[in-house]
């Protein structure tokens, strides 16, 4: 008697990868899976459009940082997650907020604090990298690596990353501190920080018109989106149904970030948009389906 054999499980990475490893343990779920796009005109600039992955804007993630269901993405230091190699500055105005934060932000939020940052912020005259940063390299498009900054690594975590045992808490010192006094996440945190596990994506291409416009994608920052490097994470958090708990989408419970993104007359767009939808049956993200059979 010949029985139905089910074929191979696609994992989107090799087996051996921790990528492979984790999605196979089920801790995450693969990353290629259906998904629906909402394209449209920025209202406020003709050459500017948008292209929004539905399929994450309408999904109920929420970061579980510091609770069971946050596994790090290196298990020798699970307790500070995704904080273990530091953060990229996207452009000198993420490098100017950032110290202007570092400058406004009392001591007592920041554990690993270095030693020279008072010096170095009473220096008007300063040309030395901030005692909080550190030079690696970043592959651009083309695959070729040039130097960038980041923030520094310390025994194992971003130098921002504050360790069991600091009175505010472990996490981000730059995101405690903004909590705690009524600052704005998305200015003082490092541009990757505060958009992850949101991706926002821009390039320029030429229209069938020969009319150059501006393309904005706003999707889920995945394994991938982190380049050869994301497989390597011991486990990731965007597509795991443990994440995808939250009572409200991401379009409304990250409102703010996604402002900042794309502009409130762009976000109302998307909004009225989503709102629209949420009246008819629709494809979900499969991390926040599987997450209501928890």
């Amino acid at each position: 008697m010949n029985h139905p054999q089910s074929g191979p499980t696609h994992l989107g990475f090799p087996a051996f990868s921790p990528a492979g490893k984790s999605i196979a343990a089920g801790r995450e779920l693969a990353p290629d899976f259906p998904r629906e796009w909402f394209e449209f005109t920025d209202p406020e600039d003709a050459e500017h459009v948008f292209s929004i992955d539905l399929t994450w804007i309408e999904s109920y993630y929420t970061c579980m940082f510091g609770t069971q269901s946050c596994h790090g993405i290196d298990t020798e230091h699970p307790a500070i997650a995704c904080c273990t190699h530091g953060a990229f500055l996207a452009d000198e105005e993420d490098r100017d907020q950032l110290y202007d934060a570092v400058a406004e932000m009392p001591a007592k939020y920041w554990q690993l604090r270095p030693k020279g940052t008072d010096k170095f912020l009473a220096d008007a005259m300063a040309t030395d990298t901030e005692p909080w940063l550190e030079w690696d390299e970043l592959d651009k498009d083309e695959g070729e690596a040039e130097p960038a900054l980041k923030t520094k690594v310390v025994d194992g975590g971003c130098v921002f990353a504050n360790r069991a045992g600091w009175p505010s808490g472990t996490g981000c010192a730059l995101h405690q501190w903004a909590l705690a006094e009524g600052g704005d996440i998305t200015v003082v945190k490092p541009e990757v920080c505060w958009q992850v596990p949101t991706r926002r994506h821009e390039a320029w291409e030429t229209r069938s018109d020969d009319v150059e416009i501006l393309r904005t994608t706003i999707t889920e920052y995945d394994r991938r989106a982190w380049g050869n490097g994301g497989e390597d994470f011991h486990w990731w958090c965007s597509s795991a149904p443990g994440c995808h708990i939250a009572d409200e989408p991401v379009w409304v419970s990250q409102k703010d970030g996604l402002i900042a993104m794309m502009g409130e007359a762009a976000y109302e767009v998307l909004a009225e948009h989503c709102r629209k939808r949420a009246e008819y049956p629709r494809l979900k993200h499969p991390a926040s389906d599987q997450a209501s059979n928890l």
